[in-house]
């Protein structure tokens, strides 16, 4: 294939569009094009634009013609994992659309319509996995949204009129830079706490070991002297409690 060339992809011809027709349990047909290897998109479907759901998943288009708008019954539009960069503004003349998945693509911010939201009947869009940096406020007025895919992309943003849909019932936002979903700073624990104690004799400690100790000790008497006060508990001198420069030493001070 020639440098710089799209590649031409797997020709669809009538008959294989018409055998991949499917008639569905709730009576509609479904024209079912996904993992073809389609790379334009098939002017012979065009005979074919009654259907009511179309599935091109999985193929490598580019580019969706402005002859989508042939497809006038479609209720189901399924895109996802293309190549994508944007889609022509006839896609918002499909007014009976209620789901439309974009998920997986490279749609840019300047990539989607205005047009998009002449789309009053969708419930679900997905636009999951695409480059957006930021999405339209005019989605807002897709008020039928209940559902709303924008996982994986680069929003800093969620329109308040996004966020205000009145019947959303699922939002993914995750995997997004937005600062309500920065990580916080884990709370630093003032506690100094240790996972295992030993006890040694003074004996085998080495000499900067013993200070440290020393001094530790002498500050937890401090402690006692004003939390406590005198106190019965026994107490054993030959033994004091090694610093953690001691335990992870002990293999050194164990074998003299």
């Amino acid at each position: 294939m020639p440098k710089g060339k799209a590649p031409q992809g797997k020709r669809i011809t009538l008959k294989m569009a018409k055998n991949a027709v499917r008639v569905l349990f709730n009576g509609r047909r479904r024209l079912e094009l996904s993992k073809m290897g389609i790379a334009i998109f098939p002017k012979c479907i065009l005979e074919l634009a009654d259907v009511e759901e179309l599935d091109l998943s999985r193929n490598m288009l580019r580019k969706i013609p402005s002859t989508i708008e042939k497809f006038q019954n479609l209720m189901w539009l399924d895109l996802h994992s293309n190549q994508l960069e944007e889609l022509p503004p006839e896609i918002g003349t499909l007014q009976n659309l209620t789901y439309l998945n974009l998920c997986n693509n490279k749609l840019t911010t300047k990539g989607l319509p205005e047009e998009l939201t002449l789309l009053k009947n969708l419930r679900v869009l997905n636009l999951g996995l695409n480059c957006l940096e930021t999405i339209p406020t005019t989605l807002g007025t897709l008020r039928e949204l209940i559902e709303l895919g924008l996982f994986d992309n680069s929003l800093t943003i969620i329109p308040k009129s996004v966020k205000k849909l009145p019947k959303i019932e699922k939002m993914n936002v995750k995997r997004n830079p937005l600062p309500e979903f920065a990580k916080e700073d884990e709370p630093i624990d003032t506690v100094k706490r240790i996972e295992s104690l030993y006890l040694v004799e003074k004996k085998d400690l080495c000499n900067s070991c013993l200070q440290v100790c020393q001094g530790e000790k002498d500050e937890l008497h401090k402690l006692e002297d004003i939390t406590l006060g005198p106190s019965d508990k026994p107490s054993f001198p030959s033994l004091t409690t090694p610093n953690s420069t001691a335990r992870d030493n002990q293999e050194e001070w164990r074998m003299k």
